[in-house]
């Protein structure tokens, strides 16, 4: 099956003209005012120990206007030595006129040092700072979730995966816009500007070290280039994907998908729900957000549990998972309760619902 824009898609993946880059999250930065007022009274305090220095040792300086250096003197001689001005033939020798390089000319010249020397050494320090970061980044991840496209449905899985007690910095952005990875690490995730079927784009997002995959593209022919791009790099991971048209689907999981969903339809069959029984809509539509109302759960069996029915459990149990098998709950091969079995239960979520660190929100068809 050759999907619409295939074409297109394959030529522009052989390009090498496309920009991409990582974005981390930003910082919270002090005010330039707050910045500037420590980087002043750090020269204050580099000046007032060099004077100090100076006139400790005074019987080894010599002036030329009287021969003796006193504190005054010391403090000259500070001053002009930090601000690289140096002395000469043109040398002030009135307290006044010192008075005046200390209180007044100094201060200017720190200023034009802040201004010139101090920018310069912030961009060089911020640009450090910025690799340091993401070499670190780079290092420390393990196990995270990579989503491609950030938009209305690749949002909400996020914000659905992230109440279950996934980090933030377990979250990894792709998409080709800048100004939606602008979004996403305002939100705070890491994002990567760039096309998600080139692989140097995914190597960036460091795909082959995650533990999960959410493809959440706009085009169904791109959901199949990244998901065949994303199962080369990294084979153990698990994919998930959301495709427009339901004939598609076979051939998403075909490139490598664990698990499809078809949001056209879905869509369709809520609304199809919710005109025969707004009732029953509004209960699914409930399960469907996560974090308020019900929610739905996949969590492990308890010890409690082992030997029960699962109509028997205080949780409202949907399907019993036995190792790759989905089973009803009134499935007669469920039987009794396995230690090694997993629920999918509906739960009440409250504020103080705690769900075990290891429970997934179950994909909706």
């Amino acid at each position: 099956m050759k999907l619409p824009g295939q074409d297109a898609i394959a030529r522009q993946a052989d390009e090498h003209l496309v920009t991409h880059r990582v974005k981390l999250p930003r910082k919270t930065v002090e005010r330039p005012i707050r910045q500037v007022a420590k980087r002043v009274v750090m020269a204050l305090l580099v000046l007032v120990a060099t004077a100090l220095i100076v006139y400790a040792d005074h019987d080894g300086y010599n002036d030329n206007s009287d021969g003796s250096v006193d504190f005054l003197d010391a403090w000259y001689y500070a001053t002009v030595s930090l601000s690289t001005t140096g002395y000469g033939d043109i040398t002030p020798v009135s307290d006044a006129a010192r008075l005046t390089n200390i209180f007044v000319i100094t201060p200017l010249r720190v200023l034009f040092l802040i201004i010139l020397v101090g920018t310069t050494l912030e961009v060089l320090t911020e640009r450090t700072r910025e690799e340091w970061r993401l070499n670190r980044w780079r290092s420390t991840l393990r196990d995270h979730t990579v989503v491609i496209g950030f938009g209305t449905k690749g949002r909400s899985a996020i914000q659905t995966v992230c109440a279950q007690g996934l980090k933030k910095e377990q979250v990894v952005v792709v998409d080709p816009s800048g100004k939606v990875i602008d979004a996403a690490t305002a939100d705070g995730y890491a994002g990567v500007v760039g096309d998600a079927t080139r692989s140097d784009v995914l190597k960036r997002a460091e795909v082959h070290k995650a533990r999960q995959i959410i493809i959440s593209t706009q085009r169904d022919d791109t959901a199949v280039l990244v998901a065949l791009t994303a199962r080369q790099l990294n084979r153990g991971a698990k994919i998930v994907a959301a495709v427009r048209e339901e004939e598609n689907a076979p051939l998403l999981k075909q490139s490598g998908a664990d698990a499809v969903i078809t949001s056209a339809s879905a869509a369709g069959r809520l609304l199809g729900l919710s005109v025969l029984s707004p009732s029953a809509g509004m209960v699914m539509e409930d399960l469907i957000h996560q974090g308020s109302g019900l929610d739905l759960v996949e969590r492990p069996v308890i010890k409690s549990e082992v030997g029960k029915s699962p109509r028997e459990t205080e949780d409202l149990v949907v399907s019993v998972i036995r190792g790759h098998r989905v089973l009803g709950y009134d499935d007669p091969a469920v039987g009794r309760l396995e230690l090694t079995d997993r629920l999918i239960t509906i739960v009440r979520a409250t504020p103080g619902t705690q769900v075990a660190p290891d429970a997934r929100p179950l994909p909706l068809d």
